[in-house]
């Protein structure tokens, strides 16, 4: 496993070895103590997986009293993936990153919690698989709207229409937020 940090201090990229031949491929896409040296040491509880058609966004959702860690992989088709730090009082508050991670790139990212989490489907379909390291709380989640004109996020969904939920579609902005209810800035142990 191959680990790339990125502009977000604890957001990481990995990808994992992959054996190939002519019958498939192989690869581990977990192994704790691969994680562990590589420096990154979480407790997974839940595993996730969702399917979603071309054009849908996803998000941008976070815990507020218990942040999850998100280790996200898509098994099939493809995705673009975005990571943004709400944490209050980050060097990198309300900034974001994004990647696309398919079922033939074999990207995965490591999400810390106290970020905001999304993604659009770039093929007709795509499977999205995240393990979390808490157990999932309706109560706790909270979001911030995908079309946020704070974050400026460009979904690469060129003419389509996005399509969202109408839970998502009423998400506050990130200026509508009061501070409490965003979760609070802890440095990450990964973080290089």
């Amino acid at each position: 496993m191959q680990r790339s940090d990125t502009p977000l201090p604890g957001v990481v990229l990995l990808q994992p070895r992959v054996f190939a031949d002519h019958r498939g491929f192989f690869f581990e896409s977990y192994n704790a103590r691969t994680l562990a040296d590589l420096a990154i040491e979480v407790g997974f509880v839940q595993d996730n997986h969702s399917r979603s058609l071309r054009g849908v966004v996803r998000g941008l959702h976070y815990q507020l009293h218990r942040p999850q860690v998100k280790l996200i992989r898509v098994t099939a088709g493809a995705v673009w993936d975005v990571a943004v730090d709400l944490r209050r009082g980050s060097p990198t508050f309300g900034r974001w990153w994004g990647v696309e991670l398919s079922a033939s790139n074999y990207l995965q990212i490591l999400i810390p919690g106290g970020f905001a989490h999304g993604f659009c489907v770039l093929s007709e379909a795509a499977e999205v698989q995240y393990k979390c390291s808490d157990y999932y709380d309706p109560a706790d989640e909270r979001g911030v709207a995908w079309n946020d004109p704070q974050l400026q996020i460009p979904w690469p969904l060129g003419a389509e229409a996005p399509v969202v939920s109408a839970r998502d579609a009423a998400l506050p902005t990130l200026a509508t937020i009061k501070p409490e209810d965003l979760p609070s800035w802890q440095e990450v142990a990964w973080a290089r």
